[in-house]
């Protein structure tokens, strides 16, 4: 497994980059015996330490942790032990599920944009309507079953997924709902 362990305005020593390796590398090939990469940055949010850790794991799935302390060390346990909280319950949906990837999880490109709000109400009626762009990328956009969609957001801890439905191929996403459920939009089953 490649670790890319870094400091945001912080020294990480070797000690440290030592540690990070042999212990989230104990928890992450406990659940999943092939993990391609991991990054951990290191970060302080006033007198804390923050650890943010994205594992990447061979399916195509992505896991992520963020934890923070009063010390570094302690940080990064309490980071490490919300991944393995998370693997732990990723291997155990697989099982419920009884079903195994056999392939990665394919990958389609998509652009992807960052729109300017208008928070000066202004302007006159006059002015476009049209959004203005801030910046442009590309993103990636998964081929999953809508299981593994929300298993994939839940772990990577996010409020929404934009996922190709690998059943018909069209674009679907599944987002979290303020009720706390989550709510799954399939245009392709609108007539």
């Amino acid at each position: 497994m490649r670790y890319q362990i870094s400091g945001k305005q912080i020294d990480i020593g070797e000690a440290l980059q030592t540690h990070v390796k042999t212990e989230l590398g104990e928890t992450v090939e406990k659940y999943s015996q092939r993990p391609t990469d991991a990054v951990v940055i290191f970060s302080r949010n006033g007198h804390e330490y923050v650890c943010e850790s994205n594992v990447h794991l061979s399916t195509g799935l992505n896991a992520a942790a963020r934890g923070h302390a009063d010390e570094i060390y302690a940080a990064f346990e309490s980071c490490r032990e919300k991944m393995d909280k998370q693997l732990r319950r990723h291997k155990r949906r697989l099982k419920d599920h009884h079903r195994e990837r056999s392939e990665p999880v394919e990958f389609g490109s998509a652009p992807s944009y960052v729109l300017a709000t208008d928070d000066d109400e202004s302007l006159d009626e006059g002015a476009s309507l049209a959004p203005v762009i801030v910046a442009e990328m590309e993103t990636k956009v998964p081929t999953l079953s809508v299981g593994e969609a929300v298993m994939q957001m839940e772990i990577a801890g996010v409020e929404m997924l934009v996922f190709r439905n690998e059943k018909h191929g069209g674009v679907n996403v599944v987002h979290r709902r303020a009720d706390g459920n989550v709510g799954w939009v399939d245009p392709r089953s609108i007539k």
